[in-house]
């Protein structure tokens, strides 16, 4: 019978990385362009870590091997994300939607705009998705996987139109991209996304309570938790709440550093 305690530590620990790598990725690429190199390296260590967790773990089944897992999925993730906010990877076309550009003129300027980073992240969670298939932990692969759905479905949201957008964590060097928004109205599109991930979350929740391995709860758990994150910052999209106000520690150490060089 699984516990109570065995879903909540995973739900916890998702939470609180969630919520801490967050912020520390926008304090990162909020700095100055010149310090993007080292941003870089220090995103690319991650990697590097969360990599070798990843191939380190691969036969264990051991719950702190699923966690490890997990967070070496995490890290990887990080790594894209930082080379894609420092502008480093992004896409070929850099400037601001032409003015008059409609249907598939305006979604290819749009997908030309990131395609570098989503193909990046395809191959990597293809290259991570095939080695999880031949181990017995590939926790830390499905994460990554799902994580690039979730993204998926919030870039495609917003660019057909959410009726709220918080983009305060969007570096300066990276404002173009907010000619790609849609108009800020209700689409069909977000609240069939917003049930489908919230099912897939409801999914996981089944699979743990039902697990017959304490590893298997925990991946179900943080796979679970993972989700519903999801869905949550889908709502966001929904509702008149800026989801930044979570992070403000971080935008106001941006601003800290504003002064200090003005």
């Amino acid at each position: 019978m699984v516990e109570w305690f065995d879903l909540g530590l995973p739900f916890m620990a998702v939470i609180v990385l969630w919520f801490v790598s967050t912020g520390l990725v926008a304090m990162l690429n909020h700095r100055l362009r010149q310090s993007f190199g080292r941003a870089l390296i220090i995103a690319g260590t991650c990697a590097v870590g969360g990599l070798s967790l990843l191939v380190l773990t691969s036969n264990m089944i051991a719950v702190w091997a699923t966690y490890a897992s997990f967070v070496g999925g995490l890290l990887i993730w990080s790594w894209h994300e930082i080379s894609f906010l420092t502008g480093a990877v992004a896409g070929s076309h850099r400037q601001a939607c032409p003015e008059g550009a409609k249907g598939w003129q305006r979604f290819s300027f749009a997908t030309m705009a990131l395609i570098h980073h989503e193909i990046a992240l395809a191959m990597t969670a293809a290259l991570l998705l095939s080695l999880a298939a031949v181990t017995a932990n590939p926790t830390g692969a499905l994460a990554f996987a799902l994580l690039l759905i979730f993204r998926l479905s919030s870039k495609l949201n917003i660019y057909w139109g959410v009726p709220n957008m918080s983009d305060e964590l969007l570096p300066r060097h990276l404002e173009y991209l907010k000619t790609y928004f849609g108009p800020k109205r209700m689409r069909p599109m977000l609240p069939l996304s917003i049930a489908l991930i919230s099912g897939l979350a409801v999914y996981f929740l089944i699979t743990a309570i039902n697990a017959s391995a304490p590893h298997e709860t925990v991946q179900a758990a943080l796979l679970c938790c993972l989700s519903f994150l999801a869905a949550l910052e889908h709502i966001f999209l929904a509702i008149p709440f800026r989801d930044s106000a979570l992070w403000q520690w971080a935008l106001d150490a941006r601003a800290d550093r504003a002064k200090v060089q003005e």
